[in-house]
């Protein structure tokens, strides 16, 4: 009898160790299936993290076109005061609109790179205006070529309205200071 209540323990001990063990089992499965969430979390975590600051560097980056583009157009203006030259009637930001009536109206009648030399060799206002769109454009592009690992965007804005204009605005100097001689 003693020998049947000592297997009793036994059996009693070792199924109790049995349940003990599975359920030890499952909470291990849970513990491994947490950390394997935590990680995924935190994985997610860092993901927007780097994509809101990326967003932030592109705000940041809008904002500093924007008062780029004011800055040029706010010398664009007087040009084209003196030339009587109209900016463009399309949907585009003001600065396009303005640069694209400028070299349309060149591309109609060459006669307004004259109408420009004259204007720079007569007004002061208007050589100044040039100076400083010429030099703040030439920055901006330097800028761009000096930041961009791959010069897509610089190549982008010194083959479109941007370089053709400094090329244009070049030209009339050019002819403004060579007719003082």
């Amino acid at each position: 009898m003693q020998n049947i209540m000592i297997l009793t323990g036994l059996a009693l001990i070792l199924v109790s160790l049995c349940f003990i063990g599975a359920f030890l089992y499952g909470i291990n499965s849970r513990v491994k299936m947490l950390g394997k969430t935590l990680t995924h979390q935190y994985n997610l975590i860092v993901k927007i993290q780097t994509l809101l600051k990326n967003k932030s560097a592109t705000n940041a980056v809008a904002e500093s076109a924007e008062m780029i583009y004011q800055d040029l157009l706010q010398n664009l203006i007087p040009i084209m005061a003196a030339t009587d030259i109209m900016p463009r009637n399309t949907p585009e930001h003001p600065l396009w609109r303005a640069l694209g009536g400028i070299l349309d109206e060149y591309a109609k009648n060459p006669f307004a790179l004259e109408k420009l030399r004259r204007a720079i060799k007569l007004d002061n206002d208007v050589a100044r205006s040039v100076d400083n769109y010429t030099n703040r454009a030439t920055n901006f592009l330097e800028h761009l070529r000096n930041t961009e690992p791959n010069g897509i965007l610089s190549a982008t804005f010194t083959d479109g309205l941007l370089g053709q204009s400094l090329t244009f605005f070049a030209q009339a100097k050019q002819l403004a200071t060579q007719s003082d001689e």
